[in-house]
């Protein structure tokens, strides 16, 4: 399960995240500007549901306990370069 709080909302995102699976959670600290929000989504759906999506992108690729703890969302792309063109999968589902 990922649960995603939004914290703070204005040009700067910033949203509290834990994930929980098998019995275990961790939590993160994940912020993202307005202008990021508008190129990873064009708007279609709301900051939380980016979030999330790029939460499940990350799961897909690696434990949970391998995310950092805090992060900025365009921190992603330096480790996985194909996630700006696989996070619509994931926004989709």
């Amino acid at each position: 399960m990922i649960e995603v709080n939004v914290i703070r909302s204005n040009d700067h995102f910033e949203f509290d995240v834990r994930v929980e699976e098998n019995g275990s959670e961790t939590q993160h600290r994940v912020t993202m500007t307005r202008s990021d929000y508008r190129k990873l989504t064009g708007g279609r759906v709301t900051p939380a549901q980016c979030i999330e999506a790029a939460f499940k992108f990350l799961l897909d690729r690696e434990p949970k306990e391998s995310i950092l703890s805090r992060f900025d969302v365009t921190v992603i792309s330096r480790y996985f370069p194909n996630f700006r063109e696989e996070l619509p999968k994931y926004i989709q589902s």
